[in-house]
């Protein structure tokens, strides 16, 4: 069982490699467990203390001799996680088109190439809702993005369920909620704030809340979508039936009450280091994105999220060994 993760230098890719190394294993399309022979990892830069149990490619999504290089023409698992995030593709229009859209067509074309369709999941995400939707949404909301990030993702949807309907590939797409509390640096998705204000105020530093304290977003923590994506491979092809999307769960967040959620957890002088300053560029872009979902479809299928707002949190204290 030979395993591509795109987007394998960032931390969700990274973390995603660790867990299936530690696994050992995983379905093949008979559903009998195969075990891991090599797991090599895609991006443009990788982690300079990069575990030596896993292979690297270093390269651009529509370089095709680098994607060659990542799939060869046996591998059986692809997870598709490398993408411009929303805030990088508004700013550069040509830019998120070129890696989301055209990098992703480039990796289905050599996915065609292999000796037998490979299983692929990719993490696209509920930024392709938008506009005017009702209070809480469910399987049957039309997507209807409102930034390119968002139309990009609903594109590759459609792009992923038409290489499975022609057998090319055993497609999956995950819509994910904003993953939070990622750690290290912020990035340039517009969601990164609600990272950012927990991460930085537990290490001691300011954050700036772009969005007024009544915003509310759809979270899930990184140990939670490590789960999903693992999860959603491991389901067999007949679960998912013709429809290859899933909005995964989440739990509602309102922003000021992640704010005082930090406080009760870490204390005055902790939540202080955050200064709410809304931003004209960021906030109506996150005001765009849906906050609630039923989820009927997904937890038919088997997927979870954080009970709340706290869960989340501690689990991200827990991880980085964070005293408070």
């Amino acid at each position: 069982m030979k395993v591509a993760i795109t987007g394998g230098g960032g931390f969700l890719g990274y973390r995603l490699a660790q867990a299936l190394h530690k696994k050992g294993s995983l379905p093949d399309a008979e559903g009998r467990q195969q075990p891991i022979s090599q797991i090599t990892l895609f991006d443009m830069v990788f982690p300079a203390d990069a575990d030596s149990s896993f292979k690297y490619v270093q390269g651009d999504l529509n370089d095709e001799k680098a994607i060659d290089a990542l799939l060869g023409t046996d591998t059986d698992a692809v997870f598709h996680l490398a993408s411009v995030v929303s805030g990088g593709a508004e700013a550069d229009f040509d830019h998120g088109y070129r890696v989301n859209l055209d990098g992703t067509r480039t990796l289905l074309a050599t996915c065609r190439r292999q000796k037998a369709p490979p299983r692929l999941v990719f993490t696209s995400s509920v930024a392709v809702f938008g506009g005017d939707m009702p209070a809480v949404l469910d399987d049957t909301t039309t997507p209807n993005p409102q930034g390119s990030y968002g139309v990009q993702k609903v594109i590759c949807e459609y792009l992923i369920s038409d290489h499975t309907r022609k057998g090319y590939l055993d497609g999956r797409a995950l819509r994910l909620p904003t993953i939070a509390v990622r750690p290290g640096k912020p990035n340039l998705a517009a969601s990164s704030f609600a990272s950012g204000i927990i991460r930085e105020p537990l290490n001691g530093q300011p954050a700036i809340c772009p969005v007024g304290r009544d915003t509310e977003m759809w979270l899930l923590s990184p140990r939670k979508v490590i789960e999903s994506l693992i999860h959603a491979y491991e389901l067999p092809s007949s679960a998912w039936g013709i429809l290859r999307v899933v909005n995964l769960p989440g739990c509602t967040a309102v922003i000021g009450d992640m704010i005082d959620t930090l406080r009760r957890i870490a204390g005055d002088r902790v939540a202080d280091l955050i200064e709410v300053k809304p931003d004209p560029r960021i906030e109506p872009l996150v005001r765009s994105w849906p906050a609630r979902f039923t989820n009927e479809r997904a937890h038919r299928l088997g997927f979870s999220a954080d009970p709340d707002v706290e869960s989340i949190i501690r689990a991200y204290i827990e991880d980085q060994g964070i005293r408070v």
